[in-house]
């Protein structure tokens, strides 16, 4: 995709974006533009918030505490939503900042966190993992900000699978899978709705590993011969889900 007005700084807003609209930012934002990026009167922003495309606009009132933006002309329609969620163990934190920004690069549309046998990190700073998505979205032109949920345990995540929709597949990484081509595991699920789930950094227990394989929705696939770091695991295996039956193809 051509990039748009790239020498612009874009900005995500919790608000309704249109033509010819006004938007009052709050002091954090008023401060990122005025102080952080030390935009003047007349300097133009591209605004975006996941439902209305994005807008270019101009700051009419310069203010550190209350910025007020001017919205102009729609510069990019809002894209469809992705068919892969990410589904993870949650990792330390400046890994999972990491592995954060890289799936929202990749285009997944939900971060999952998932309580495991395994799992190290027992916290989770929300607003930490939204704001990195955020920002990934903001450096790299996406329009879909995925939506991070609250954590749950794995039992519950198999327990209550999306029963409305039954085609909606988990694939998951098992380094212990007879299955070598992922690209071969992955072709008959092409049109259907997906989500990625990577294990902790200790691997899935014997009993998780085989409550996944029981599941119909379940789908096992290798990452390969090497054994790999979970924020590593997951640029790997988002770009197979991808290429072979995402937006990569």
């Amino acid at each position: 995709m051509p990039r748009q007005h790239k020498s612009l700084p874009r900005l995500f807003v919790d608000h309704p974006l249109s033509v010819d609209g006004q938007l009052k930012l709050d002091k954090a934002q008023s401060n990122y533009l005025v102080n952080v990026l030390r935009l003047k009167k007349g300097g133009e922003v591209i605004l975006f918030n996941g439902q209305d495309g994005a807008f270019r606009a101009s700051l009419v009132h310069d203010s550190k505490k209350a910025a007020e933006l001017a919205l102009h002309d729609r510069t990019s329609t809002q894209t469809l939503p992705s068919k892969i969620d990410y589904i993870f163990a949650p990792i330390k934190t400046a890994r999972l900042d990491f592995m954060v920004q890289k799936a929202t690069e990749m285009g997944v549309n939900a971060l999952r966190p998932v309580q495991t046998q395994h799992t190290q990190m027992a916290r989770i700073n929300y607003d930490r993992m939204q704001a990195n998505a955020i920002e990934a979205a903001e450096q790299c032109e996406i329009l879909n900000v995925p939506e991070v949920h609250e954590a749950t345990t794995l039992e519950k995540l198999i327990a209550n699978w999306d029963e409305t929709d039954p085609d909606r597949i988990l694939i998951f990484a098992d380094e212990e899978t007879d299955v070598a081509n992922a690209a071969e595991a992955l072709q008959p699920y092409t049109d259907h709705q997906v989500a990625v789930l990577i294990g902790p950094e200790g691997g899935f227990s014997e009993a998780e590993r085989t409550l996944l394989r029981a599941q119909k929705f379940c789908v096992p696939i290798s990452l390969g011969p090497r054994i790999l770091r979970a924020d590593t695991a997951a640029i790997v295996a988002l770009t197979l889900v991808q290429s072979n039956i995402g937006d990569l193809r």
